[in-house]
């Protein structure tokens, strides 16, 4: 029996960012910091420029990329010419060739020039240029917002754009506007819009987008649809039991790809409504279209399998064109099974139960360790559970049941099971978990006596709100996670966000505020499970403060745990000996606490709740 190691899961090489040539003949994607390009009918791939943001032609002839120093060139696919197109006069955030023109759209980012900065003036915005065929740089005025999407009309028309008014994301993705280009308009659409696509009907073009769910910050996404003609914007998937993540144009009607429980859907968006044409187990990520929308690529993976380009019509079977991990298929993996139950009022709940492998339920009990997932708009899809960051299959491995729950607040399940969190983290979604482990508990699977919990940003706080209110879990991993919300809305970069999960902010009058009630910090005095704390030195969206603040209060009651910061670190752990300390570090501290020999005696407070 081959099991992973540190060193597989951190050096695995995965696919990024695929993009299907307009003919559906080619596909381009990233790996190891370069471009790679395999023919949709086999053969093999080939690496062909360094470089990021790979854009086709129209005609399939060229792909358009930028360089690691921001600058655009072009890839001729007949010889691997590679032909420089912009210089160090601009930084290049994004790009598109143009229909009907040789120009190229770009958004470019405006230097970092002011000391000291003025917060909401001296702010770098990107901007709207074209980069006309003599090399000459146009600016395209949208009023001075902050640019951070385009899409051109398929007949060579105008180009719809997304702005922010300003780059701040606690503000930005609250204030978006559409703008279509040379028309002098602009129109209102929903929080955290993306994802353009247009498409006509006998009532003249419209334009899809994927946004969050008015009128909260904390919602479920849908596919709203603008027609600019009249200014109405109608949202056409709404109480969807699944969650839109992208739309995708075609020369016809768009296709939506859809989070359905553990698994994912396409469906194509017609006149009449949304058509589901297939689902596909675990995730479909980063899926791109033909023109005609014959064919699809995009990145999935399976139970055992990390995730490779897949290419197919729509409506399936997709099959894989790359193979990157190959070293993968040794490995023998922990057995991986979907679990499906109720909650304690009656709500349908999913989920991921990954057993020790060569073991199977009837071997139970086992130490169990919960695994909260972030977000907590997201989800654990049907796919394998294997990264740098509190995994299943890498505490599966050491001989733990790893349990992988889907509470209310995530993806997958409509609106309302989404928005079901706003001013009330920890509350259904903690017993949403809660009757998860029950559950295995109940059927055998678990040890009662040996239970663990982790996870990493919402997880991280759900694993510290767990600690706070009862003493059943034997040891805990709160990774980048919140301990006080209102704390999170002062300082972290999606404030209003984090303020409409905790319920208020710190200048909301003179507390207790409803953010008190939700925050771990509050019920410090009851915790008495050992915690491992783990935070990068760099993270603004979740601020080591947090970290310090858990910290400090677990030492003022003399709680056994560790503090780890990882220097130059964000939210996400990037460097290699970094990822491969917390992968260790991990599964040393579970090991530490939940050995029979360990687990502490008697009640603690909170104990049954």
């Amino acid at each position: 029996m081959m099991l992973i190691s540190a060193d597989l899961v951190v050096d695995g090489r995965t696919p990024q960012s695929p993009v299907l040539a307009p003919d559906g003949r080619w596909v381009c994607y990233l790996l190891d910091g370069g471009l790679w390009i395999v023919a949709t009918d086999g053969g093999e791939p080939r690496r062909v420029a360094e470089g990021t943001r790979p854009r086709w032609s129209a005609g399939s002839t060229a792909v358009f990329f930028l360089t690691d120093a921001a600058q655009l060139c072009r890839l001729t696919i007949a010889d691997d010419t590679v032909t420089e197109l912009t210089d160090e006069s601009l930084c290049v955030v994004d790009h598109l060739p143009l229909l009907g023109s040789a120009a190229i759209a770009l958004i470019v980012a405006d230097p970092a020039v002011a000391d000291p900065i003025v917060v909401g003036v001296d702010e770098p915005r990107n901007r709207l240029c074209l980069l006309t065929p003599d090399g000459g740089v146009r600016d395209v005025d949208l009023g001075g917002r902050h640019v951070v999407e385009m899409r051109q009309r398929p007949d060579g028309g105008p180009m719809a754009v997304l702005t922010w008014e300003s780059p701040d994301l606690d503000r930005g993705p609250r204030s978006v506007r559409l703008h279509l280009t040379g028309q002098g308009v602009s129109f209102p659409v929903a929080a955290d819009a993306r994802s353009l696509a247009w498409w006509q009907d006998a009532g003249g073009w419209h334009i899809g987008l994927v946004a969050l769910t008015p009128p909260g910050l904390q919602a479920g996404t849908a596919v709203f649809d603008l027609t600019p003609s009249a200014g109405t914007l109608r949202n056409r998937t709404e109480r969807l039991p699944m969650c839109p993540t992208a739309l995708c144009e075609t020369d016809s009607d768009p296709l939506v790809v859809l989070a359905d429980g553990l698994d994912a859907a396409v469906g194509r968006l017609t006149p009449d409504g949304l058509e589901v044409v297939a689902r596909h187990p675990g995730r479909l990520d980063d899926l791109t279209v033909s023109a005609d929308g014959s064919l699809i690529a995009a990145l999935t993976g399976g139970r055992y399998r990390s995730a490779e380009v897949h290419v197919g019509p729509p409506g399936g079977p997709l099959s894989p064109i790359t193979d990157t991990q190959p070293e993968l298929a040794e490995i023998t993996f922990g057995r991986q099974e979907p679990l499906h139950y109720r909650a304690t009022d009656g709500i349908d709940l999913d989920g991921l139960l990954v057993l020790p492998p060569g073991r199977d339920v009837s071997d139970g009990p086992f130490p169990l360790v919960t695994i909260a997932h972030g977000g907590p708009y997201d989800r654990y899809a049907d796919r394998l559970q294997l990264s740098w960051a509190p995994s299943g299959q890498w505490l599966a491995a050491a001989g733990y049941a790893v349990f992988l729950p889907n509470p209310r607040g995530g993806q997958g399940h409509g609106h309302d099971f989404a928005a079901a969190v706003a001013g009330r983290v920890g509350k259904e979604e903690w017993t949403d978990i809660l009757a998860g482990v029950d559950l295995l508990i109940d059927r055998g699977v678990a040890d009662p006596d040996r239970l663990g919990i982790a996870g990493w940003s919402h997880g991280g706080y759900l694993a510290a709100w767990a600690v706070s209110q009862t003493g059943r879990f034997r040891a805990a991993l709160v990774g980048a996670g919140i301990v006080d919300w209102g704390m999170l809305a002062a300082t972290g970069e999606n404030g209003q966000f984090e303020a409409a999960l905790g319920g208020s902010t710190g200048w909301s009058g003179i507390g207790p505020h409803p953010h008190d009630a939700v925050s771990p910090i509050s019920y410090a005095s009851r915790i008495r499970t050992p915690v491992l704390i783990v935070h990068g030195a760099e993270d603004t969206n979740v601020p080591l403060g947090q970290a310090v603040y858990l910290h400090r209060a677990l030492r003022h009651h003399g709680v056994p745990h560790e503090l780890v910061v990882y220097p130059r670190e964000g939210h996400r752990i990037r460097e290699r000996a970094h990822r491969i300390d917390l992968l260790h570090r991990t599964r040393d501290w579970f090991d530490r606490w939940l050995s029979p020999s360990q687990a502490p005696s008697g009640e603690q407070p909170g104990d049954g709740s």
